[in-house]
């Protein structure tokens, strides 16, 4: 397809490798640089106050006159997330879907992106002819439309970056993948497949949709009163899935949760939806109507549907709390490592009078291919070489193990670390460097500006508190003029610990005359001897090692 003869082709993954989110894929064939979605990944446990997590776009920035272009393949946020840091950066053309740009954009205004950005729509059947290379398209299933994968044609062959997809045979029209057009992709060239990871280790096919219908009618018919859905926002089939059932049992929909709205709002707009107009009503009417006639569709902070429910099953929720005969859907798959609060909210929900469905029946089904789709996506595009991409390093390993199955040859599977330069050179993929990545860090307005001090400093302030001790000293002669005052936040309760205060206190006195008493006084040594010498004491009588930051004031 590309009829120009390229000499340097070069793959570099910024995030999505070992991890699952923050996908940021490069392709980089001659001098030219396309970057393939931008996303982002949610903080995990010990990344405490921390909003987002990035990847690192110093590579970028420093050859930004080489980017030629960002190809998005869906609207989730762990592939579109990142993309309002990056145009902050550079200034070049953003390929997508109608959706997924309608997604894209209102990430930016949500994020306070204020710059110019230039997107460009395109379909599964666009081509886009760049300098150095043709970029086509193809149509995937997944749970949300218009998701495509995306194709770098080069005078080698194609590299194919799939996005995130399954096979379900009972695809509706909207979420149909286009598996002939995979095929002949194969049979023109593939030199480099990177393919999604996230259901590597599970064997058959993912669950067909078709299956949750099913279970969620049986649901709603057996349900005697309100029906709670909670769903992740960006899961537009599930959400059909739910209005569908809704419209079939003559229920009305209350939609809560701002990013859910945005999502339904925009999806609805462009078609994506199909929703009866009676069949939406707002929060402040369900009074009016019986309990069985009532859905309400939730989600929480982030599109998350888990913290919404928690605040409803301890009755503090805004707009709807759980009353008994309530039936709650949790139509969700868990996040990594939040397998616990899941369980913790269930059991919530059912001391609040619910009847939870999850997990025991089919109400939601995953997103991704299983081991048999993974092969076949493999047998279609036919790669000469192979990358596993978008899932942790175990997933990896699993989707590697079953490219061997195909017949592919082991030294033409690669699994690069975050960074590494994959480059094509006399006929093969070899790791030839190593450019800057990693984890950026968003707090608030800060990016990148909370590292690993600063976490290692939250986490002590997490685990022992802090011990404030402020002492104020004459200018002239350095005699204590007040103090010290020793203030705990975090570390015990002063009230019951008066003796353990008064001790460290008059520590604190005994440090500060021993310092003062010397000829050369610095400030310096007097704050470490007073961390040095409390935090002994203190450990001694507590096992306890609190942040100790000492004030000292001259008068």
């Amino acid at each position: 397809m590309n009829h120009r003869e390229n000499h340097s082709i070069k793959i570099i993954v910024l995030g999505g490798i070992g991890e699952i989110g923050k996908n940021m894929y490069l392709v980089e064939v001659d001098r030219d640089i396309f970057v393939i979605d931008a996303g982002l990944m949610f903080p995990e446990e010990e990344m405490l106050g921390i909003d987002i997590v990035i990847p690192d776009l110093t590579y970028l920035t420093d050859n930004k006159e080489r980017v030629k272009a960002i190809f998005l393949t869906h609207g989730h946020e762990d592939h579109i997330g990142a993309l309002s840091y990056v145009l902050r950066q550079l200034d070049v053309p953003v390929y997508g879907t109608k959706l997924t740009l309608a997604l894209a954009n209102a990430k930016l205004r949500e994020q306070d992106f204020r710059g110019d950005s230039n997107f460009i729509e395109v379909e599964s059947d666009s081509i886009i002819n760049m300098d150095s290379v043709q970029v086509s398209f193809f149509r995937t299933n997944h749970s949300i439309p218009d998701s495509v994968g995306v194709c770098v044609h080069t005078s080698e062959g194609a590299i194919v970056y799939t996005g995130d997809f399954k096979f379900d045979q009972a695809a509706t029209k909207l979420y149909k993948p286009e598996i002939g057009k995979m095929a002949s992709i194969g049979e023109k060239g593939v030199l480099c497949l990177l393919s999604d990871s996230t259901e590597a280790e599970r064997p058959g096919y993912t669950t067909s949709e078709a299956i949750v219908e099913r279970e969620l009618s049986h649901a709603f018919y057996n349900a005697p009163g309100r029906i709670i859905a909670a769903c992740f926002a960006s899961d537009i089939n599930r959400i059909q899935h739910i209005f569908d059932a809704a419209r079939d049992y003559k229920r009305k929909v209350a939609v809560v949760g701002k990013s859910l709205e945005r999502i339904y709002h925009i999806a609805l707009d462009l078609g994506y939806l199909e929703v009866a107009d009676d069949l939406i009503i707002p929060i402040s009417e369900i009074p009016n109507y019986e309990d069985r006639e009532i859905v309400v569709l939730m989600t929480g902070s982030q599109g998350e549907p888990i913290e919404a429910l928690q605040k409803a099953a301890k009755q503090s929720a805004k707009f709807i709390n759980i009353q008994p005969d309530d039936t709650v859907l949790i139509a969700a798959s868990p996040l990594r490592g939040s397998e616990l609060l899941i369980s913790k909210t269930v059991d919530m929900l059912f001391r609040a009078g619910a009847n939870v469905i999850s997990g025991k029946r089919t109400i939601h089904v995953s997103s991704h291919g299983s081991q048999e789709e993974l092969k076949l996506m493999i047998n279609l595009m036919n790669p000469k070489f192979f990358i596993p991409v978008h899932g942790e390093y175990r997933m990896l390993k699993a989707h590697r193990k079953l490219a061997l199955q195909c017949g592919l040859p082991d030294d033409q599977i690669l699994i690069p670390d975050r960074g590494d330069v994959v480059e094509y050179k006399d006929g093969i993929f070899q790791i030839s460097g190593k450019v800057p990545s990693g984890n950026v860090l968003i707090d608030g307005i800060g990016v990148g500006d909370v590292g690993n001090i600063v976490l290692r400093d939250r986490k002590l302030l997490s685990q022992d508190g802090i011990l404030i001790v402020v002492v104020t000293l004459t200018r002239q002669d350095k005699k204590i003029a007040a103090g010290p005052e020793i203030i705990s936040r975090g570390f015990v309760y002063v009230r019951e610990s008066e003796k353990l205060m008064e001790d460290s206190t008059k520590l604190v006195r005994d440090i500060v005359e021993r310092n003062t008493s010397k000829e050369v006084f610095e400030w310096s040594s007097l704050k470490q001897d007073i961390r040095d010498d409390l935090n002994k004491f203190l450990f001694e009588k507590t096992k306890r090692r609190p942040m100790i930051l000492p004030i000292i004031m001259e008068i």
